[in-house]
């Protein structure tokens, strides 16, 4: 699968912009991520991109959310490489992280909103954001609530946070444009 034909099956089941926003943002930073752990960049992007293809059908609701996705993949005849990790990245069913794709779109999902959110009370000017600017709002718990920081903090069993947020903030970067941001 490719990344247009990814994007392609994404908006076929989610509509709502803010949400293929965040789904393009979480799959750059996976492709970052991939890179710097020598994973397979297009085959977690892909993964990134089809996260949370489920979310509009399951209203959000966390005993459906990764199972129906999973489901709506291997339907349209993904693979399991791809389809699991999505399945898995409801950790409220699946439990923990267990491996490198797992864990990194766990913490994908999760410090891509924050970067978003950071930009955002920058004006959207995502070039105004650094590590310093992730560091500081990582502490302020009540700034971007929704994002897990005890799920971004997982990633360190495999890259140290600020290296992290400085792969994930170069992702977005490339995707900016893409996503609405400057």
């Amino acid at each position: 699968m490719q990344r247009d034909e990814a994007l392609s099956l994404l908006k076929s089941h989610v509509s709502g912009e803010g949400l293929i926003n965040h789904c393009i943002a979480t799959a750059a930073v996976m492709k970052a991520v991939a890179v710097r752990l020598g994973e397979d960049q297009e085959k977690w992007e892909i993964i990134g991109i089809l996260h949370d293809i489920d979310f509009e059908y399951t209203g959000g609701d966390m005993t459906l959310h990764g199972a129906e996705g999973y489901r709506i993949l291997i339907e349209t005849g993904v693979p399991e490489e791809i389809a699991g990790p999505v399945k898995r990245h409801n950790y409220e069913i699946y439990g923990d992280s267990k491996t490198p794709v797992d864990t990194a779109l766990t913490a994908a999902d999760n410090i891509s909103g924050l970067i978003i959110a950071c930009a955002l009370v920058k004006g959207g000017d995502l070039s105004a954001v650094s590590v310093k600017t992730v560091t500081k709002k990582m502490k302020d718990r009540s700034f971007a609530a929704g994002c897990s920081r005890d799920r971004i903090r997982m990633i360190e069993d495999y890259i140290e946070l600020p290296e992290f947020y400085e792969i994930s903030i170069e992702g977005v970067m490339l995707v900016k444009n893409e996503i609405g941001l400057s």
